[in-house]
């Protein structure tokens, strides 16, 4: 969102919108000390038995271990981008000289990388120590609602952190930059995606690459329960969950909030002026109050049928509160005419021209018919995802009955619902996008800004939805802890299980929002790259570069759509093969250690939490490039309508892609919980052995390559929109035609490269059988998780 999309005139921020603003800081702190508070009451929980302790440990020592290598590695390409931030050119400075607005926009990238990081660190951190203390409620009197009580609070000190930090970055940017606080919000979105997508692959690679291989040896060959401790490689899976589903869906969601409100004050600036700044930190300071309503409410009551009955009722509760306040908020800051908005020049500012369709309702209506189409869609898309995964649900059942035909219906009946949802969430996200883009009349300017207005109402709800999505993995290391120190009652485990069947719905739900609230980013931000271009050349040249009926355009679509495909394959067959090397560890040590079946020996946990941070170390590159360079590419080599037409192509493609892969791995995964708890035959049976292999086939599905999209899109997106100036340059022939030309050969190279090095990787690893490298000359794990 380059500063060229607005005017360039100073804004004062003086009386009452600085006010706000001020408040606004001061509204992320409060979040933030609600953080704290949380973090306080879950960490006096009791910790349980010696032996839950000792594997709780294991599972801190290797998740923390994987994080801060996997931050070493990321500091490189953060480095760069500072570097290549600050020479990119920007357009119109608005109240500040240029070398300062380019320092202010490198300075927020790493403000929103960092963020970022933290962000998801923090909420390892405490969820590695809250999954020992969820497993220990569970063996007291009245556990289930304790368990369910302590793991949505650290849910909940994820969800503040996100509302107070991402709040705190924008609110910050705006205080100091004011006009030219577009172009530097551009790096503290950029910030936040760019991290966020490295921590969601990374991560994803490593859990998924640890739960396939344990599953397929542990459950599918030796037959033994998910989180035998017999496995070697249980402790490199319930690290994954931390790492994957605590750290990286984590900064995805922070991402998520912090490029939705960028998007927003940016286009705000555009189409409401110094209002436009402003209401968007008005609506977000509403979200922390909501987010803390939505953690006090969500309390699980002995009536309720399982733990989503209770989070349901919260997260409804919260919309509808979500929904009064801004209809409030809206109704009281911003004025009913255009006129009294905008001044007599109003029609100009909105680009209507003097006969363009006025837009059909005034300021304040026009807000809070956006923000309730957002908070309608998260509520929408939260009960479709909850139908196709819940177990009790008839798309799961239909799944665990083809399981007595075995694992091939299984697949198949699962893709089948994964591209079933898909249809359904576009055409629902679809809808709410054109409702909110209707919003604007005759004004393109103004129907943006709405789009982006809806992703701020939906994401009023965010603190609810992070705790959710937290939620899911600390209820599965909390049953992990129980039933490998086996230190846990009949009934204890029957909670345990209960609310790890729950997690795994609310995780299924969460990147469904996470998705349509990529979808509204996404489109903000195409829209603010096509109103960019706009600024250089007159509408019946933009008409033109627009057309998709011109074959550069119609190439453009293709190339955007081909590499959601490609991304998604990379993240795939990166899981594939670390997973075919844990396999073979895992292999080896029941080979070489019989005494691991009848626990008079040991198994080499370190060594599998070896072999995936390794693996996710390496994998994570490739995706990254590809999603950096391909619109580099793109764009200095076609132009500027290929370039747009290429975010098109990724926006469609990428939200049915997502949709399909989560969708379909969150219901392969309840399918088997439910023949886990005892239909068709129950753990053991044939049924139980297909439904694993679905649940295999899945996990890479819903934790790695379709999250991993979210980010992606916004990626791409936020890249065309901070090399826009640069391309339009070329475009009109002003540059060298020899450096234009360079850097896109140059870009493709390095993707075709890294593409190239990934596919030449072996499948998999043979750890000592003589076929492949040794993993056991791998570096060594932290101490304690090979003791």
């Amino acid at each position: 969102m380059s500063a060229t999309l607005v005017a360039a005139d100073e804004i004062s921020l003086s009386g009452n919108n600085l006010t706000y603003v001020v408040i606004a800081l001061v509204i992320a702190f409060v979040a933030l000390g609600f953080a704290a508070a949380l973090v306080k009451a879950v960490l006096a929980a009791g910790r349980g038995t010696p032996k839950m302790q000792e594997i709780a440990g294991a599972v801190q020592e290797g998740a923390t271990a994987y994080l801060v290598r996997q931050f070493k590695t990321l500091g490189i390409f953060v480095v760069i981008a500072v570097v290549v931030l600050f020479l990119l050119p920007i357009g119109d400075v608005g109240d500040g000289n240029e070398t300062m607005v380019k320092i202010g926009r490198s300075a927020f990238f790493i403000v929103g990388a960092t963020f970022s990081a933290f962000i998801g660190g923090a909420g390892m951190a405490l969820a590695t120590r809250a999954n020992l203390r969820v497993a220990a409620a569970a063996r007291e009197d009245g556990g289930r609602e304790k368990a369910m009580k302590i793991a949505f609070r650290t849910g909940g000190v994820v969800g503040f952190l996100t509302v107070g930090l991402g709040l705190f970055g924008a609110a910050l940017v705006v205080l100091i930059f004011k006009s030219d606080a577009p172009t530097v919000l551009e790096g503290f979105g950029f910030g936040a995606a760019l991290l966020a997508m490295f921590m969601r692959v990374g991560g994803g690679i490593f859990t998924k690459a640890a739960d396939v291989g344990a599953d397929l040896v542990g459950k599918v060959e030796q037959g033994i329960p998910e989180d035998d401790p017999r496995n070697a490689a249980t402790i490199a899976d319930n690290v994954g969950d931390n790492v994957g589903d605590c750290a990286g869906m984590a900064a995805d969601l922070f991402e998520s909030y912090a490029v939705t409100l960028v998007a927003a004050l940016i286009l705000g600036r555009a189409a409401f002026g110094e209002e436009g700044l402003v209401f968007p930190l008005i609506v977000s300071t509403i979200g922390v109050i909501v987010a803390i309503l939505g953690v006090a409410l969500t309390r699980l009551r002995p009536s309720d049928r399982n733990g989503l009955v209770a989070i349901n009722r919260a997260f409804y509760i919260s919309a509808v509160v979500s929904a009064v306040l801004v209809s409030a908020a809206a109704l009281f800051y911003l004025p009913a005419t255009w006129s009294k908005l905008l001044g007599d020049g109003w029609r100009e500012t909105l680009k209507l021209g003097t006969d363009g369709d006025a837009p059909p309702f005034g300021p304040h209506v026009t807000a809070i018919i956006a923000c309730i189409i957002g908070i309608v869609l998260a509520a929408i898309v939260q009960a479709l995802t909850g139908y196709f995964t819940e177990t009790e649900r008839r798309p799961v059942k239909d799944i665990g009955k083809s399981a007595l035909t075995g694992p091939a219906t299984v697949v198949l009946a699962g893709i089948s619902v994964g591209f079933e949802s898909a249809v359904y969430s576009a055409l629902v996200i679809g809808a709410g996008v054109f409702g909110a883009f209707l919003l604007g009349g005759g004004s393109i300017t103004l129907s943006l800004f709405a789009v982006a207005m809806a992703g701020t109402g939906l994401l009023t709800t965010v603190g609810v939805i992070v705790a959710m999505d937290t939620f899911g993995p600390i209820s599965d290391n909390a049953q992990g802890i129980a039933e490998m120190s086996g230190d846990i009652d009949e009934r204890g485990a029957r909670t345990l299980t209960e609310l790890d069947a729950v997690g795994n719905t609310t995780k299924a739900i969460t990147k469904g929002i996470a998705i349509a609230t990529a979808v509204l980013a996404a489109t903000a931000l195409f829209g603010s790259y096509t109103d960019s271009i706009l600024k250089e050349f007159s509408q019946v040249e933009v008409d033109k570069f627009l057309n998709v009926a011109n074959p550069g355009n119609l190439v453009g679509l293709l190339i955007g759509a081909a590499v959601v495909f490609l991304f998604s394959g990379l993240a795939i067959n990166a899981v594939a093969r670390s997973a075919g090397s844990v396999v073979f560890e895992v292999r080896r040590q029941f080979r070489e250690f019989p005494g691991i079946m009848d626990y008079t020996q040991r198994p080499e946990y370190g060594k599998v939490v070896d072999i995936c941070t390794r693996d996710a170390q390496r994998e994570l590159i490739t995706p990254g490039l590809l999603a950096v360079m391909a619109p580099i590419a793109v764009g200095f080599g076609l132009g500027v309508g290929p370039l747009a037409a290429y975010l098109a192509g990724a926006i469609g493609t990428g939200t049915l892609m997502a949709v399909f892969l989560s969708n379909s791995g969150g219901a392969w995964d309840n399918a088997k919980k439910l023949v886990e708890d005892g239909t068709h035959g129950g753990k053991g049976s044939p049924a139980h052995a297909a439904t694993v292999i679905g649940d295999t086939v899945g996990d890479p599905f819903k934790d790695t390559a379709g999250p991993a999209i979210n980010p992606l899109i916004k990626v791409m997106n936020l890249v065309a929109l901070l090399i826009a100036p640069a391309v339009v340059v070329y475009t009109t022939g002003d540059g060298s035609p020899a450096v234009r030309f360079g850097i896109a050969i140059a870009a493709a190279l390095v993707v075709f490269v890294a593409v190239l090095i990934s596919k030449r990787k072996p499948v998999s690893v043979d750890a000592g059988d003589g076929d492949g490298d040794d993993s056991s000359s791998q570096e060594s794990a932290p101490e304690r998780v090979t003791a």
